[in-house]
């Protein structure tokens, strides 16, 4: 199973990096992220270079895509031609955004009647897009999911992981990635979060 984290230019790197890196916890039980970019290289919006792992165009076969926020997004939904990049089908495939990244939902017209999590810089642009902005880090409903705070990225990859492998592959990539003398808070609050996005407004 294949994870493609979309990283435009001007990504925030907790969003890319925490998402990918937790899933990728997960290689040797065959799940597996790869940061995937418009062009070869992107720079971060402080400025860190990064080269993609695989090009736009690997969207189309991946099992999970997440889509990364960062400065430019609004820049990302107004070019046509780079959101025609991204003919993702939720029938088939589970697709999260994080904060700003619900934008790209919306213009993809993926969040219909859904209601969506972002950050608060963008609530205001995902609002005037007439989608419902929660109070809440995540929420999911069928295969699409959004999350909002760049800490709430691990909300995001527990899900794809709960999903994809179980909840108990969950709690071990948490676990093991708790702060000391956290483990079971911080493993715990994940799946909180995951469950309670899962069931919110139901």
């Amino acid at each position: 199973m294949q994870v493609a984290v979309v990283t435009f230019d001007g990504f925030n790197e907790l969003d890319s990096f925490i998402a990918s890196a937790l899933i990728n916890r997960c290689r040797k039980d065959g799940l597996e992220a790869f940061i995937t970019t418009p062009t070869p290289v992107v720079t971060s919006m402080n400025g860190i270079e990064v080269s993609g792992q695989r090009p736009m165009e690997f969207v189309t076969e991946a099992d999970v895509v997440l889509i990364g926020s960062g400065v430019k997004t609004r820049d990302v939904v107004a070019d046509d031609r780079l959101i025609s990049r991204l003919p993702l089908d939720a029938s088939r495939q589970l697709i999260g955004a994080q904060c700003s990244g619900a934008l790209v939902l919306a213009r993809l017209g993926l969040l219909k009647d859904m209601p969506a999590c972002t950050d608060m810089k963008s609530r205001p642009f995902v609002e005037a897009l007439d989608v419902t902005v929660l109070d809440a880090p995540f929420y999911a409903e069928g295969n699409i999911a959004t999350a909002g705070g760049c800490l709430a990225s691990q909300y995001l990859a527990t899900w794809v992981i709960t999903r994809t492998l179980g909840e108990d592959a969950a709690r071990d990539v948490i676990d093991y990635v708790a702060p000391v003398g956290e483990n079971q808070e911080t493993v715990e609050r994940a799946l909180r979060a995951v469950h309670a996005g899962e069931l919110a407004l139901r």
